[in-house]
């Protein structure tokens, strides 16, 4: 009777790991596309939402606000809410949220 050893030879183990080497290196740009478009919807949606802020001010005190420190005092923003989470500034011109 002769006895077979049981596993995988090193040439195999070099192919299966290359092989997902190759995977892996075609799916990281897509990543990190995919991240660069979240954070910049991201700071789109969070835009609207300073606009709506804007909104509700102008409604109650019957003038626009100076700056999002206007917003903030007045209880319709956060600190936090007035900066993407990219790093941009939210800032208020013309009575309208833009990212600078």
């Amino acid at each position: 009777m002769r006895k077979t050893d049981q596993g995988f030879t090193l040439l195999e183990m070099v192919i299966v790991v290359s092989i997902i080497a190759v995977l892996f290196l075609l799916t990281v740009p897509n990543i990190q596309k995919v991240l660069s478009v979240v954070n910049e919807k991201g700071c789109d949606a969070q835009i609207k939402v300073v606009d709506s802020a804007i909104l509700q001010y102008r409604l109650e005190y019957d003038e626009n606000p100076g700056s999002l420190s206007d917003l903030i005092n007045a209880g319709y923003l956060s600190a936090a809410q007035s900066t993407c989470k990219d790093g941009r500034n939210i800032v208020i011109s013309n009575g309208q949220a833009s990212a600078g």
